[in-house]
């Protein structure tokens, strides 16, 4: 599977549980870790912990296996690593705090479409 595919089913796994502040940013030849990062917001430990776990089932469900997670247990900062992909999950006051985006800068960066039905 492609990486942009699976980026893709990472970030509509998270949009279904209603994750925000959902952003995908591109490191490819940035780092040889990965090719993209995707960072979402929780706004509990049990909604974090949700997120995580909807992506796990989706990529598995497309044949992906998950090569690790960390987090799960306290839900304030999940990392599901899928590879091509890692999916960071955050508490909102633990993603400001360690604002990967600006560590990433350099790199490219789109966020999610935010759907009128999501509202």
């Amino acid at each position: 599977m492609q990486s942009e595919q699976l980026v893709q089913i990472a970030v509509a796994a998270l949009e279904d549980l209603k994750a925000q502040d959902i952003t995908t940013i591109d490191v490819r030849g940035k780092t040889s870790i990965t090719d993209f990062m995707v960072i979402a917001s929780g706004s509990s430990s049990r909604q974090v912990k949700a997120l995580v776990e909807n992506v796990m089932e989706k990529v598995k469900a497309q044949g992906v296996r998950p090569l690790g997670s960390e987090g799960l247990d306290g839900g304030e900062w999940a990392l599901l690593d899928l590879g091509d992909i890692v999916v960071h999950v955050m508490q909102v006051a633990t993603r400001q705090f360690y604002d990967l985006e600006r560590l990433w800068q350099g790199a490219e960066q789109s966020r999610a479409q935010h759907s009128p039905e999501q509202e």
